[in-house]
């Protein structure tokens, strides 16, 4: 599949095509709250998100800011060639269990020593994510973790026959 032609981009607005590759991320004033099993398992302003080409933001938010007892490491890890080897947790409440939905880089590569102590989470298995009250919509496909909210223009890597672009 050929690169996509980029959506129009009105006033407020971002286009993922603007990102950079390699990625760069930046502290954001945003308040991102994450509710899952019936619960607020995160509520925080002291977010991270990282922006790559053709992809939605991913937030990283404190470890420290999630609920007691909701994160437990999970097995198996992943390299990215940009920030490193990344560890998973499986995120719990209750009786409800979601797999490796959330990682971390506790040794990220130069640049990126911001996300220490931080994590990301798959918004798809969470019952809702939000950014400023925005509900998130996920990343489309099941490999990436970004999060579309309605100020963010694609077209989003994900999609079939994307792996090219």
């Amino acid at each position: 599949m050929r690169r996509p032609e980029r959506e129009p981009v009105g006033p407020g607005e971002e286009s993922v095509w603007d990102y950079p590759r390699p990625p760069r991320l930046e502290h954001v004033d945003r308040r991102v709250v994450v509710e899952f099993g019936g619960a607020v398992i995160v509520d925080t302003r002291d977010v991270v998100r990282v922006l790559e080409t053709s992809h939605p933001p991913v937030y990283y938010l404190p470890i420290a800011d999630v609920a007691d007892g909701v994160l437990t490491a999970a097995e198996g890890t992943t390299f990215c060639e940009f920030k490193g080897r990344a560890s998973y947790f499986d995120v719990t409440v209750g009786d409800r269990v979601a797999p490796r939905v959330a990682w971390t880089y506790a040794d990220p590569s130069h640049g990126f020593e911001d996300l220490v102590g931080r994590i990301a989470l798959y918004p798809a298995p969470m019952d809702r994510c939000t950014v400023d009250g925005d509900v998130v919509q996920p990343q489309p496909g099941t490999f990436y973790g970004g999060w579309v909210t309605s100020e963010i223009r694609g077209p989003f890597k994900g999609v079939p026959g994307s792996g090219g672009w």
